[in-house]
């Protein structure tokens, strides 16, 4: 993760957007007031679901089960798509 100055981050502000979106990095603009991240969208929706993922404790159990049986070699039993994201349905 790069670091760039908010002086040098002004003037070259779609150098560093084209970075986050096609090549996939993550740049640190840092002025005197702190720093901020820029990364895709795509990006941040991702980690925006991941979080969501695992702050459910639902999910986060599911998720270290299948790890568990993943590590043994063997595969979790299967679900309905309603049974997966009944706690998103209305």
């Amino acid at each position: 993760m790069e670091t760039i100055l908010l002086k040098k981050a002004k003037s070259g502000l779609r150098d560093i957007i084209r970075r986050a979106i096609v090549d996939g990095d993550e740049i640190v603009i840092a002025s005197d007031d702190g720093a901020v991240v820029v990364l895709a969208q795509q990006e941040w929706s991702q980690i925006q679901e991941t979080l969501r993922l695992i702050s459910d404790k639902s999910s986060f159990s599911a998720l270290l089960t299948a790890h568990v049986l993943r590590d043994r070699g063997e595969k979790p039993a299967g679900i309905t798509p309603e049974e997966a994201f009944r706690d998103v349905q209305s």
